[in-house]
Order: C-alpha cells, then structure tokens, then sequence
C-alpha cells in the first residue's frame, strides 16, 4: 500500500510540474524584458521594444503560422476543426453575459459599462496561446507526444482570422467614446487639445502598439468620437449638426445620388454608414494573411507539394521562413516584460470594478469554458481525438485579455488608462490562474495511451 500511496504522490508531482514548468519558462523570458526594460535599469529603451513589437507583428507572427498551418491544414482537416472559430465566438457570447454580470455586481462609473463587458469578453487567442502551446511542446517528454508544437500552433493559428474580425468589427464599435462623456469633453475646448497632445506623445503606454505597430496611422477623422450614437442619435441637436458626410440631410440641390439616398430607407442608410466607417480594411494585417495564405496553399495538394515538405521544390523558403519564425515567442514575451516594466496606470474604473474583471476573466470563464468544451466532446461535436485540440479549446477561455484592447481603446480615445490597468493586473494574476488551469486541463485532456499519436 505505502509503495502504491508513493506512486500516486510522485505521479500527482509530475502532474504539476508538467503544468508549472512549462509557464516558468514563459516568465523567465518576460522577467528578463521587464529587467532591460524597467525605468532605473533602462538597458535596453523603450524604442528597441517598439521595434521589437514591429517585427513580431510583420515578421516573426506570419512566419510562424505560414510555416506550421499550411504544413498541417487539409481540406478534410478543415471541416474537423470547425468547432475552433465556433469556440471563440462562444468565449466572447458568454465573457460578454459575465461582463454584465459584473456591471451588474461592481457598479462601474456609468461611462466605462461598455468597457467592463469588452475586457471581459475578448481575451488572448494569438501571441500568448502561441506562447504557451510553444512552451508546453518545448521538451521531448511533453505529454501531447510527437508533433505537439505543430498541432498546437495550428489551431491557435487557425482561430486566428475569427479573433481579428471580432477586434476590428464588434470590439472597436462597442470602444466607441459615449456620447454624453464625449460631449461633456467637447465643451472644453483646452482638455480635448490635451487628450489629442497625449494619443500621439512618444511616450505612450507600450500596450498601446504591442500587438498593433504602427497604430497611431491608422486614425482616421471619427474613430475619437462616437459616431454610432451620433448617426443614431435624431434628438441632440449637436450629434446631428456634427454628423459627418452622412447625407441625412438632402443637399439643396437634388442629384442622383441624393434621390437614391431619399429612396433608401432611413435606418438601413445609417446602418450602411456605420458599415462604411467600419475599419474592415485593417483586418488583412499581415498575420491574417498568413493565415488566408496557409489555407489557401495547404487545402491545393498540387501547391502544397511545391511549397511544404522536405522534398519541396520552395523547401528552402519555408524553412528559411521556420527559423524567422521561432523567434516569434522569445520575442512576444520580451515584448510583455518591457509593457509590464512601465506599471499600472492611474485608473478611475475603480477598485471594485478592477477585482471583478479580473476574477471573472482569469477563474469564472475558464470554468464555463470546461463545461462547454467537455459538453461538446460528449455530444460527438468535436471530431478528432487529439488531445491538444481540447487544451487549445479550454485555453482560450483563461488567458487575461487581449493586450490588442489597449491599442483599439487609444484608437478610439476612449478608457486608454483604464486598459493599461487592467491588462497589467490581468497578466500578473494570470501567472496564478494558468498554472492552475493549465494542470486541471493536462488531467483533462490528456490520455496516457495517446503519448504515441501520430501527427495530423
């Protein structure tokens, strides 16, 4: 019995260290970009990680899920992973429900209600899940057997182009600064200058361009004002005077255009506005290229043949691409470390507000996500029997949220302080969480007769 007892003790051991040590290795890397990034050491300047960040996000990210998803993906893979992009709308459906839970409990200032469910519901499906996949896979005795970091990256890489649509469609509407703060502010000439100086200082927060290089050319004339409820809004006298090019108003003179407008009816007009000056063209960033590229060429036998495989005529480019590619994770956590170095900004969400976003992105949803995904796995909605495909799933809903928020809150103007705080305090608790998690989802998704799996 004591020999029986011990293996039990040394097997429970294994079990946490497997989850522990992988998520050690990621916070070495990001201690060691907080250390050259951290104001009294200063070794490396805030600039080189910006430059750092550009090239994660142009070079190193697109490489990465180029080289490992059109190597993976099939046409018939593609209808087994279907509940993938299904998974990621599910996360954000129901973050958003406990989002307004949590307005419900914590009673933010009214302006930040939109802001409290965002940071809730859309948490880090890209760079941190790539990041832990590629930590857990690092060492031979991994637990997901042969193929583990291809199979992993493949699915976060595949769940990709859902997770940016929702950022750059739903996201960045619901970011919209509110209509009475936002006129409140107008009125004061003097703070509507500084909050302009402050959105293209050199010194803003890192967060703000860690996984959006080059943001501050992307604004456009309305993305600061909230042009939804001014379209919308026909009682403020103000909205409808300031509305932009809308054409709610007939010109003097008819024309074609105007007549087209007038036979048009009202809401669907306002609808197709709202539609225009949504910012679709920034979805095709270049990861998401990568992605539709991977896709494309993977699902062609006749061109993944040329592209993919030792024996490739163009091997030589993908593996010239594999090795740009492995720099993506060192890099994203150094990247971390040096947006953790610069601290939680001065917040007015309020303390209360702060605990209940974090508690309930970092432990609640990570628990529906357990119950979702072993439902699906029951009623036969997930077709294959790998077990990184579950993990892949259950991660998505406990990482902190997603560091791409701080920059759409400074696109739109809007609770950029409050971001920053919240992230902050999001992924240094998120350190706890996942450790946890990631144990509880190794004891739930992985078979100790499936160390042999072949790979996809």
């Amino acid at each position: 019995m004591s020999g029986l007892s011990g293996g039990n003790v040394n097997s429970r051991v294994v079990d946490i260290l497997s989850g522990v040590v992988p998520l050690m290795k990621l916070i070495c890397l990001t201690l060691i970009g907080l250390l050259l990034a951290h104001p009294k050491t200063q070794l490396v300047p805030r600039a080189t990680f910006r430059l750092l960040s550009k090239l994660v996000f142009a070079l190193f990210l697109p490489c990465l899920i180029f080289t490992e998803l059109g190597e993976s993906i099939t046409l018939d893979n593609i209808v087994r992973w279907w509940f993938i992009p299904v998974n990621v709308l599910l996360s954000a459906v129901i973050g958003s429900l406990i989002g307004y839970v949590v307005v419900l409990i914590c009673r933010p200032p009214p302006e930040f209600t939109r802001f409290t469910i965002v940071m809730t519901a859309f948490g880090n499906t890209g760079n941190l899940l790539l990041a832990i996949v590629s930590s857990v896979c690092h060492t031979k005795s991994n637990p997901f057997g042969p193929s583990c970091h291809s199979r992993g990256v493949s699915y976060v890489s595949f769940a990709q182009w859902v997770a940016v649509i929702l950022v750059y469609t739903v996201v960045y509407h619901m970011m919209e600064p509110p209509l009475e703060y936002y006129e409140v502010v107008e009125d004061e000439g003097v703070e509507i200058e500084e909050i302009q100086v402050e959105n293209h200082d050199i010194s803003r927060p890192l967060l703000v361009e860690a996984e959006w290089p080059g943001i501050e050319d992307k604004e456009t004339e309305h993305c600061k004002t909230p042009f939804i409820a001014r379209v919308f809004n026909s009682i403020s006298s103000v909205s409808q005077a300031s509305l932009p090019e809308v054409d709610l108003v007939g010109d003097e003179s008819p024309s074609p255009r105007s007549l087209q407008c007038l036979a048009e009816p009202r809401v669907m007009r306002r609808i197709r506005v709202v539609a225009e000056q949504t910012p679709v063209k920034h979805i095709l960033q270049p990861p998401t290229i990568a992605s539709l590229l991977a896709i494309i060429i993977g699902s062609v036998p006749q061109l993944k043949n040329i592209v993919f495989g030792y024996d490739a005529p163009l091997s030589f480019i993908t593996d010239s691409l594999n090795i740009m590619g492995s720099a993506m994770v060192p890099s994203v956590m150094l990247v971390l470390g040096g947006m953790l170095s610069e601290g939680p900004n001065e917040s007015t969400l309020g303390l209360r507000t702060t605990i209940g976003i974090t508690v309930a992105r970092l432990l609640v949803l990570p628990l529906v996500g357990i119950g979702i995904v072993l439902s699906a796995d029951k009623f036969g909605l997930i077709s294959t029997a790998d077990p990184m495909f579950k993990f892949v799933l259950l991660l998505q809903y406990s990482t902190p949220s997603a560091i791409l928020l701080g920059a759409i809150a400074s696109l739109r103007g809007y609770a950029v302080r409050e971001a920053s705080a919240v992230l902050f305090w999001q992924h240094i608790f998120a350190l706890l969480s996942l450790t946890l998690y990631i144990v509880i989802f190794f004891k739930l998704t992985v078979d100790k007769t499936v160390q042999g799996m072949p790979p996809i």
